[in-house]
């Protein structure tokens, strides 16, 4: 059966996959816990190096800080499934998160601070107010409502001219406030017409390709 885990390395940290070679922190890794509830679920190797080297868990003491992780440091609780290898006479610890369906799920960051995590490549960031406003209205039983109006015809115009934009760039097209600029971009993510991309340095939105989404013009 290692076979089937030798294929996971070789994949290598990505999206959806996420080595560490030991957990001594179970706050820490709750952050890796939601931050794949978050975004597509995901999949711990734990034994396994950064770099695909298998060192082994030392321990049934690794299970319980993901199960303390999971139960004590994420709210809601992650559900997770979870199987062991042996891989060359070392164990490896493989862990299923998938993703949820009423987000965000929130870490403890530090005691009594909460915080929202996504995964972006093989990185777990943090959730900015324009996701978690988006969350917010996903969960909401209320319709979205948009006023077309002069403000969402500059933004639309600017992204049928130019890639993308960033939150200040729209603030100083439109002359708006930062969190109207937030609330509308959000309606129109809610709607499927544009969406955000991000990494760990910047935050930036586009139109949506109408082939991803399930809106029409």
């Amino acid at each position: 059966m290692s076979g089937y885990i030798q294929k996971l390395i070789l994949q290598g940290e990505h999206q959806k996959q996420d080595f560490k070679f030991q957990v001594n922190d179970s706050r820490k890794i709750a952050r890796t816990l939601s931050a794949f509830a978050n975004t597509e679920g995901g999949k711990l190797l734990i034994g396994v190096k950064d770099n695909g080297v298998v060192a082994g868990v030392r321990s049934d003491e690794e299970f319980h800080m993901i199960e303390a992780a999971a139960q004590m440091y994420c709210k809601p609780e992650v559900d997770f499934a979870h199987r062991t290898w042996n891989v060359d006479g070392k164990t490896v610890l493989e862990i299923d998160i998938p993703v949820m369906e009423q987000k965000p799920c929130f870490a403890e960051n530090e005691p009594g601070k909460w915080l929202a995590y996504i995964r972006v490549a093989d990185e777990n960031i943090l959730a900015n107010t324009v996701q978690l406003k988006y969350w917010k209205r996903q969960n909401s039983e209320a319709g979205t409502f948009i006023r077309y109006t002069q403000k969402e015809k500059l933004l639309l115009d600017f992204l049928n001219e130019h890639p993308f934009i960033t939150i200040g760039k729209f603030c100083k097209l439109a002359s708006i406030p930062r969190y109207l600029a937030e609330n509308l971009i959000v309606n129109l993510m809610i709607t499927g017409i544009v969406e955000m991309q991000q990494n760990e340095k910047m935050t930036w939105f586009r139109l949506k390709d109408p082939a991803e989404g399930d809106w029409e013009d």
